[in-house]
């Protein structure tokens, strides 16, 4: 036995409440290992501990491991009757017994009458620390909307004519509010109930991130009467709104910021940011030098110290305000994983203060368990399965079996309540657009099937509908195609999205309960999972797969007869459930 492969500790993702009822147990192991049992209880029911009385637990089975490359996922779900347990385990392998506690691992041949392992320990399943986001946002698809490029709405001259093909980061297209708001309709046919806005705020440059007033829209937008207008008609259509909340930079000029450049450290707000040398040099080089912290090395993104308890709550009172006055549906943050966690919590308090179900969305574009305790963000934007999704469809090495092993760690790497909301993507205005990565119609529909039938939050961005190409920054962000939308083969497309977003909407089962991968097809392309009562097929393969006649198709592409071609998928309602 590889005991060095065996581990677990009592937190998540290994040991956590869903709510106050369920706790789930996760104890990873290597490959070798033929049987594992769990012992559990509640740590009084043989009496006090510490004296005389002895202490043994239900011995529960743990079913079906999940593999993860070279290692295994035995998991469980018990219901602790008073709300705490106590627990270990028991691993099989080659003959030998093996106890597991919180002390280590030793054989059962050295287990004494009496005694068990120390035990791993979930104290109280305390509901306020039971991450509970907003119950909404398993059941919404959204839709990312880089404003400018989106759709100019009202009458107005713009200097810069709406085109197609490559723009770059210094072009203003004119797309607005009233844009937004006329194409509401649209989106709702689409099926979108979510629109995510890339910022909005007064800036300098035309994608916003560098945010010269926080508390004023910026005009290439429209007024704030615009915008509360675009909320309440997304809302009458039942369409929820996030806006982006840039909150570790600001932009040059900022107020805060040039009182800095000016008076140094005589200004209120020199804590604000994080300066070293002072006078600044008029210099337009990036910040390799260390003169003060910055956004990647921009200089006009100076980076703002969230540690600061005048920053937190400037921006706490700003975010609470947002929803307030705006009656915004979610925050997204920019750069997550750079602002304080004491920062992040403070805005949790407020802002649910003001709503109890604010969706609260951290750009993190790695494991991010620490943000997701509860306290700050209710999920994540998870790249991490946008990229393995792309690595197996670029990669004809990859197997079907990989895949699975790396979805199920994407998937496994949090609660499942978290896994739940957290926000799909395959691909943003940080990204080269899908149709771009693919340069294959099959490969395209193949991965927006994977993206509406995985646990999570999906999100489309804005021209994916229609395959809008683009490569990465500026050129992900080119004009929405209204004038091609009429096209028929782009209505073909737009048909087959508005399909797959239907099918996620109407079936309850692809956005909660369990995802089993059929991995016993061998070394093959040919990818076979389960969400509850439907199964999802796609060949990713060079050879026709040969179908079991079995259910209700709800979706297909390239599927002939009982045959699934290569590029091909098959959505079905299992036919034996």
């Amino acid at each position: 036995m590889n005991r060095a492969a065996v581990f677990h500790r009592a937190e998540a993702p290994y040991s956590y409440a869903v709510d106050e009822q369920e706790l789930v147990i996760r104890l990873e192991t290597g490959l070798e290992i033929e049987r594992v049992f769990l012992l559990w209880g509640d740590p009084f029911e043989k009496g006090i501990m510490g004296g005389d009385e002895g202490w043994g637990g239900v011995r529960q089975k743990l079913e079906h491991p999940l593999q993860v490359d070279c290692r295994l996922w035995w998991q469980g779900t018990v219901k602790p009757p008073y709300r705490r347990c106590r627990y270990y385990f028991e691993i099989h392998q080659g003959g030998e017994v093996w106890f597991y506690g919180e002390d280590g691992m030793y054989p059962i041949r050295e287990h004494q009458p009496g005694e068990c392992p120390a035990p791993f320990y979930q104290p109280w399943m305390n509901p306020a620390d039971i991450p509970v986001p907003p119950a909404w946002v398993k059941d919404t698809v959204w839709y990312q909307i880089f404003p400018d490029r989106f759709c100019r709405g009202g009458k107005g001259e713009w200097a810069t004519p709406w085109r197609s093909g490559p723009v770059t980061n210094k072009e203003r297209f004119g797309g607005n509010f009233k844009g937004i708001e006329e194409k509401l309709d649209y989106l709702a046919d689409l099926g979108i109930n979510g629109i995510y806005l890339t910022p909005i705020c007064r800036a300098d440059s035309v994608h916003k991130y560098d945010t010269q007033d926080y508390e004023t829209l910026d005009p290439d937008f429209g007024t704030r009467e615009d915008f509360i207008r675009l909320v309440d008609q997304a809302h009458q259509r039942g369409i929820r709104v996030m806006v982006d909340g840039v909150f570790n930079h600001s932009g040059a000029h900022f107020p805060p910021w040039l009182d800095v450049v000016e008076q140094g450290p005589a200004s209120p707000f020199w804590d604000w940011f994080m300066v070293r040398d002072w006078p600044l040099p008029e210099t337009d080089r990036d910040t390799r030098d260390g003169r003060y912290a910055s956004f990647a090395f921009a200089h006009k993104m100076p980076k703002l110290n969230t540690n600061n308890p005048q920053v937190a709550d400037y921006f706490a009172r700003l975010c609470a305000r947002w929803v307030a006055d705006y009656k915004v549906d979610g925050i997204r943050f920019d750069v997550g994983n750079e602002v304080s966690h004491c920062f992040l919590k403070q805005v949790r308090r407020q802002v649910r203060a003001i709503r109890g179900d604010v969706y609260l969305l951290g750009e993190i574009w790695h494991d991010a368990s620490p943000w997701l305790e509860g306290d700050e963000y209710d999920a994540v934007m998870n790249y991490p399965l946008k990229q393995t999704i792309s690595h197996f469809f670029a990669h004809q090495a990859w197997s079907a079996q990989r895949l699975e092993w790396t979805l199920t760690r994407c998937l496994g790497m949090y609660r499942r309540q978290t896994t739940q909301v957290m926000f799909q993507l395959l691909d943003s205005h940080d990204t080269d657009r899908l149709i771009t990565r693919t340069a294959d119609e099959n490969v395209f529909f193949q991965q927006l099937a994977m993206l509406f039938t995985l646990p999570g939050s999906p999100c489309i961005y804005y021209g994916t509908e229609v395959a809008l190409p683009g490569g990465h920054d500026p050129d992900c962000r080119r004009c929405m195609p209204w004038d091609e939308l009429e096209n028929p083969e782009v209505q073909v497309r737009i048909e087959q999205v508005k399909e797959l977003i239907r099918l996620r909407r109407e079936n309850r089962d692809l956005r909660e309960g369990t995802l089993v991968f059929h991995s016993g097809l061998g070394n093959t392309r040919w990818v076979w999972y389960d969400r509850n009562k439907i199964q999802v097929l796609l060949n990713c393969g060079d050879q026709a797969w040969p179908l079991e006649v079995a259910g209700e198709i709800l979706f297909a592409r390239k599927q002939h007869e009982n045959v699934l071609l290569p590029g091909g998928i098959c959505i079905r309602r299992i036919k034996h459930a």
